[in-house]
């Protein structure tokens, strides 16, 4: 078979759905996330909010620490999220490519100084925990979704 038909094939039964879905979700997520963060009230100390850096007060449900920059990084996540749902592939892309960005956001939250000028975005421990759980989740699903695309779940023989 080949990778056209098998393309067609995979797209005809369902499988692609998973994919779709779940980045279709997550971004839709992020674009919510976005926009929560210029919502007063939904964001604490919102007067305090900067464009970026860590001087930036304002925090997105009393926890996560946001800024104009922060916000706009994740309505765009969610843009992207939402374009990138409509093939399978990308899709799958998307969750596994934004996966290792979380986790090297992560990286980069545990090495830099809160309160260093190099924490543009800015980030706090409760940001570098959610950026590892989100670094495991998408790539998790993204894998999963990949495993979905090519029959595999389900599947397995036992020894």
């Amino acid at each position: 078979m080949s990778l056209r038909d098998q393309h067609a094939s995979t797209a005809h039964d369902g499988r692609d759905k998973v994919a779709k879905t779940l980045a279709l979700v997550t971004g839709a997520v992020f674009l919510l996330v976005g926009v929560a963060g210029f919502i007063p009230g939904i964001t604490t100390d919102y007067d305090t909010m900067k464009f970026a850096g860590h001087e930036s007060r304002a925090e997105l449900l009393g926890i996560f620490q946001v800024s104009i920059l922060h916000n706009i990084v994740h309505l765009l996540f969610g843009i992207a999220g939402l374009a990138l749902a409509r093939k399978a592939t990308t899709a799958i892309a998307y969750l596994v490519g934004g996966g290792i960005v979380y986790f090297v956001l992560w990286i980069y939250g545990l090495v830099i100084d809160h309160d260093h000028d190099a924490n543009f975005v800015p980030l706090n421990d409760a940001d570098n925990w959610l950026h590892l759980i989100l670094a495991v989740a998408m790539v998790g699903m993204g894998l999963a979704a990949q495993r979905a695309l090519r029959g595999d779940v389900g599947s397995q023989t036992p020894m």
